[in-house]
Formats: structure tokens, C-alpha cells, sequence
């Protein structure tokens, strides 16, 4: 099984739970409105502790597009944000958000 695949049987044999949805603003800094819906896989584990994080884009699908790995230079750590339906404009979007403040983002496409 390659990377992709074994990502999205994560995501097949996991819970969605949307905690940021899109519009909605992130709870320390006010002035990022999220453009997505943004949470994570229940039962999964990240870098950081908590669930596996994910992005819904517009087409709302749950197949694996991408990845976004992403390093804080404030909190010290990285972490991977996974791509569900998003188009490349989502992803451009998405990606955005994660390069701006103290972090920096890349993106990795299916």
C-alpha cells in the first residue's frame, strides 16, 4: 500500500469532526477567518497530540487530494494537514493560510 492509500484508509476508518467551520474565526487570532471547514480525524494521533488535522475544500468529498506539512517557528514543531475535496484553487487557499505569522507550509499533491 503507498502513502496515499494508507492515508486515506485513515480517513476511511476515522470520524470527521469539524471544530472550525468555515467563516468562522480562529479562537487566539480573531482576524483569520477560516475559508474552509478545518478539524481533525477522531482517534487518530498528530505530531502535537491531538487528531490527525484536515481541510474539507468546496468539493465537501472525503478523498485524500493532498497534504500540507507545515512547521511553526513559535510553537517549534511541524505537523501535516490532509487535503479532503479540495480543487488547486482550494489547495492554493489552504496553503496560504499556512504561510504567513511564524509558519511556513508546503504542499504536497496526490
Amino acid at each position: 500500500m503507498n502513502y496515499w492509500e494508507t492515508l486515506q484508509k485513515i480517513v476511511d476508518n476515522s470520524e470527521i469532526v469539524i471544530d472550525r467551520p468555515k467563516g468562522s474565526a480562529h479562537p487566539r487570532y480573531p482576524e483569520h477567518v477560516y475559508s474552509f471547514d478545518y478539524g481533525e480525524l477522531r482517534g487518530t494521533t498528530s505530531q502535537d497530540g491531538a487528531g490527525i488535522d484536515i481541510w474539507i475544500g468546496s468539493k465537501r468529498g472525503e478523498e485524500v487530494v493532498g497534504a500540507i506539512n507545515v512547521i511553526d517557528s513559535i510553537k517549534k514543531d511541524s505537523e501535516i494537514k490532509v487535503l479532503l475535496g479540495c480543487t488547486n484553487e482550494d489547495m492554493d487557499v489552504i496553503l496560504e493560510c499556512h504561510n504567513r505569522g511564524g509558519t511556513s507550509g508546503i504542499l504536497i499533491k496526490r
